[in-house]
């Protein structure tokens, strides 16, 4: 590890310098609990020390419960930034969705209904977006339970997940939602990764008793089909997995929510891992989100407001 860290101010330079002369810095979505907030962010220069930029920098307006949990944030290719959350526990047949230049200015609160063709649906929990730059489409992927509909195993009816997704190329237009994954058991929290052409991971929580716990499975695109599986990589009682790019390595940021700490694996091969999570610092009540890339204008526009709200 003390070689990585070494290089870190070297990948940093690269970063700031490098395509289209844009300054970027690493930043992350995040929540606090009970989530009736909004938005809050964090920023980092190295990927391994967080800093707090508070929030709310957007409150929730839409679902029946009005959270904003789970929120995850893609920088498009024109520089617009998109964000989807779980805007209920319970109820919803969709989640939100608002753009952005900056972080700052947000469009009007959407509610993007697309489990609403089965609405004995029980939820809809952490969408996450992928930009599929091969085809130029947004993947949403998410969480939900319809009772009745696969083998529930050990699980509760109304607490048997499977993954579904749509696609947009707009936020406007969506294609028909359908089965993203069904593994054979409950299945929440999953993260796209992509590593080159036709080389995809999926970081996933096995949401069953007693696992509760982070597994990875390989495809060739962004939406499968996934194989093998792997065993565990984190203890139970841990989900809300996000993956940063470090040069030839994969950092894995996860809430262990029953340790009430937030947590880090790092990888170079998505099948051994190392827990790195003390050489990692976020803001105390930090929760799960999204990494995404944004400029240093962004950045420095976030902290000046910050400043301010002081």
């Amino acid at each position: 590890m003390r070689i990585l860290k070494n290089i870190i101010p070297l990948l940093f330079i690269v970063l700031l310098f490098g395509c289209n002369n844009e300054k970027q810095v690493y930043m992350f979505s995040t929540f606090r609990e009970p989530a009736d907030k909004g938005l809050f962010l964090v920023y980092s220069y190295d990927g391994y020390t967080w800093n707090d930029l508070g929030g709310p920098w957007l409150a929730p307006e839409v679902g029946q419960q009005k959270v904003m949990r789970d929120p995850s944030v893609v920088k498009g290719p024109d520089g617009t930034f998109h964000m989807v959350w779980t805007s209920s526990w319970r109820g919803d047949l969709g989640f939100g969705y608002a753009n952005s230049k900056d972080l700052v200015n947000w469009s009007e609160q959407e509610f993007i209904p697309v489990m609403d063709y089965d609405t004995s649906t029980v939820n809809i929990w952490a969408p996450e977006l992928f930009y599929d730059n091969e085809k130029d489409e947004y993947i949403i992927i998410w969480a939900s339970t319809i009772p009745f509909k696969f083998e529930k195993g050990i699980e509760e009816e109304r607490n048997n997940h499977r993954m579904y997704y749509t696609t947009t190329k707009d936020f406007k237009i969506f294609s028909d939602t359908k089965l993203y994954l069904d593994p054979g058991f409950s299945v929440i929290d999953c993260v796209i990764v992509k590593r080159g052409k036709d080389d995809y991971v999926l970081v996933l929580k096995d949401n069953t008793r007693p696992e509760r716990n982070l597994k990875v499975a390989f495809g060739k695109t962004p939406l499968g089909p996934w194989e093998n599986i792997s065993e565990p990589f984190t203890d139970n009682f841990t989900e809300g997995p996000t993956v940063l790019n470090l040069g030839d390595e994969w950092l894995i940021y996860y809430d262990a929510y029953r340790e009430k700490t937030y947590s880090t694996q790092m990888t170079k091969d998505f099948k051994t891992f190392e827990d790195i999570s003390d050489q990692v610092s976020f803001p105390e009540g930090h929760k799960h989100g999204t990494v995404f890339m944004a400029d240093v204008k962004v950045l420095n526009n976030l902290i000046k407001l910050s400043e301010e709200k002081k």
